[in-house]
């Protein structure tokens, strides 16, 4: 990754309406702070409870590095070179594809690893006190095989369980984390994509040469850890389960039937669920931020034409929600050509209101 110069710094921070914005311009989005400028794509962003931020590298992206802290408002690779793969093949001793990220209530940071080019799919933990790689989960081909594409997570630091969503043939996967024992969920329409097109600036976005039907993506846990909250990205719907019954290994058809609406959602990539119950989404198609209250109805949190494919979102301390902008949509996946991402590449942050 070619690090920005500081003077490109500058000068995207001044474009980004962010920190240091020069007086007298115009204030649209100026609720939105930049956090980190990068010409690589970052994938997710993750905050710790002392607001160090983490952000992985978008495998759609062109990029050396897989993993960084920003730092300074650039990113650096985290916790050093030893785990990113850095041009060379993909191996068991570094990360190959990462993309969900988190930080849990222990201070550890948690990574997946789809394993795009290895084969297979990794969980990645680290001691954010020492910056030490503390566990790697394998997950069974069982659960994982070979064209997986988990990419999204939850963690339940209290019972020790993570809950993975696959989108390549949808489906939840519970991972128990003391005997790293995984079984899946799955043939459910909750996790399916509906038949409605992505439209970003008036264009129907496709992936993979046609419109883009993305299964079960977003995936949250309330704040005691008790349910799970689901939906596919090209879907409106919010889904609901009893986590219990992923953990207690119940069958499918005990699942299925306590899968419930949780209410409306937007066409999305990334979710965060706060301590109220709130559910913050990016808003592809409207380069907004929205929220689900209790009330069942979306709001509109943040409204920004700088919000190209908002990836995903993280909240932080003191009211603060971060995210990831990465023009996805632009890369040769979804355009079926050349890349037309326009770097540099941003976190940003807003506040909660």
């Amino acid at each position: 990754m070619k690090i920005p110069s500081r003077s490109l710094l500058a000068a995207a921070l001044l474009c980004a309406g962010g920190i240091g914005q020069a007086a007298g311009a115009p204030r649209q989005g100026a609720r939105l702070q930049v956090v980190a400028v990068s010409d690589a794509r970052p994938g997710n962003v993750a905050v710790a409870a002392d607001g160090r931020v983490f952000a992985t590298y978008h495998p759609l992206g062109d990029t050396r590095l897989q993993l960084a802290e920003a730092k300074d408002g650039r990113l650096a690779p985290y916790p050093d070179m030893s785990v990113q793969k850095n041009g060379a093949a993909a191996s068991d001793a570094t990360l190959d594809t990462p993309l969900g990220i988190s930080v849990d209530r222990k201070g550890r940071l948690w990574v997946i690893d789809m394993g795009l080019n290895l084969g297979k799919t990794r969980l990645w933990s680290f001691d954010l006190n020492t910056g030490q790689l503390a566990r790697k989960y394998e997950l069974p081909a069982s659960v994982a095989p070979e064209g997986s594409f988990v990419q999204d997570f939850a963690i339940d630091e209290a019972r020790g369980w993570a809950y993975l969503a696959d989108i390549a043939d949808p489906g939840l996967i519970a991972l128990n984390l003391d005997d790293g024992h995984a079984h899946r969920f799955g043939g459910h329409a909750s996790l399916q994509a509906e038949d409605i097109d992505m439209r970003i600036d008036g264009r129907v976005v496709d992936f993979g040469g046609k419109p883009a039907r993305v299964g079960v993506n977003p995936i949250t846990l309330s704040a005691d850890r008790e349910t799970l909250f689901f939906g596919a990205m090209n879907g409106t719907t919010w889904y609901r389960l009893p986590a219990r019954l992923l953990r207690d290994g119940a069958d499918d058809a005990a699942v299925a039937a306590a899968i419930a609406p949780a209410g409306p959602k937007p066409i999305s990539d990334g979710v965060a669920t706060d301590a109220a119950g709130t559910h913050w989404f990016t808003d592809l198609q409207r380069h907004a931020v929205v929220r689900l209250g209790r009330d069942g109805r979306l709001r509109d949190a943040l409204r920004d034409p700088r919000l190209q494919w908002p990836d995903n979102l993280a909240l932080g301390p003191d009211g603060w929600i971060y995210l990831s902008v990465n023009q996805l949509d632009r890369t040769p996946a979804f355009t079926g050509g050349a890349d037309r991402g326009r770097p540099p590449y941003y976190l940003y942050r807003f506040r909660a209101r």
